[in-house]
């Protein structure tokens, strides 16, 4: 491979979620920069002997870039390791600008984000027939604000699925808020840490699902899903495999 900057998405957890085009990646790389706080290291086991590791969370935007900027100067391979997708909450694009800027050559390879680590280890389908066929990624508007029809309320008045990142540690405001447009008896599950050996999975309703992530003292790397999904009870099925019904996508 030559010289260039790849960001990868390590997944949620499990290192086996890894893509196999990510792991030949890291087990190529001169230089690795990974989220040390949310990547889990055994990611990295099958990396060469002689791989420079960084870990970015004690890194600055600009120290990343000048780690990069070496790197390249010596006609370096470097991974660029993210939790999840990094498509999702994974501050890269203004690491892309910043690359660009330096006409720096990357590419991206995609990862298994939280959200379907968090919907496998529920046992659930986002999208039942008549229940939800839409789903919400979002986040709450904290330190990063968010523009006004994104905000939760406005959201939650389409009724759908909605899968929240970064929102455990103000679970009772979300509730709230959310609240305002669902039924309080709308289902909820709060799971931190899917898919690692010590995953938690909390489940409840909007009405009680604060109190109950306090008990159990939960404050971060947790997705909070709603929706009627996650309690469906009887629902049509689709027409995918429907007996009278043909058509090209089974």
């Amino acid at each position: 491979m030559s010289s260039k900057v790849i960001f990868i998405g390590a997944g949620p957890g499990d290192p086996e979620l890894l893509t196999v085009k990510g792991q030949k990646v890291i087990e190529k790389a001169d230089v690795i920069i990974y989220a040390g706080s949310l990547v889990n290291k055994q990611v990295l086991d099958s990396r060469k002997k002689d791989c420079e590791v960084y870990n970015s969370a004690s890194l600055n935007l600009n120290e990343i870039i000048d780690i990069i900027k070496k790197a390249i100067k010596e006609n370096k391979l470097v991974a660029r390791v993210h939790t999840g997708d990094p498509s999702i909450y994974g501050a890269i694009g203004e690491q892309i600008r910043e690359l660009k800027k330096l006409d720096i050559e990357y590419e991206i390879i995609p990862g298994v984000s939280s959200v379907f680590g968090t919907a496998s280890v529920l046992e659930a389908e986002l999208t039942l027939p008549e229940i939800s066929q839409t789903v919400i990624i979002t986040r709450p508007e904290g330190r990063t604000p968010k523009p006004p029809k994104e905000s939760l309320k406005s959201l939650a008045s389409h009724d759908a699925t909605m899968c929240i990142f970064l929102g455990i540690g103000m679970i009772e405001k979300v509730a709230n808020e959310l609240m305002e447009e669902y039924s309080e008896d709308t289902p909820v599950a709060v799971v931190k840490k899917a898919t690692w050996p010590d995953q938690l999975i909390i489940r409840g309703t909007l009405k009680d699902i604060a109190s109950k992530v306090k008990e159990n003292n939960i404050t971060k790397t947790a997705m909070i899903i709603v929706g009627d999904v996650l309690d469906p009870g009887d629902f049509t099925p689709s027409k995918l495999y429907d007996k009278d019904f043909k058509h090209e996508y089974r």
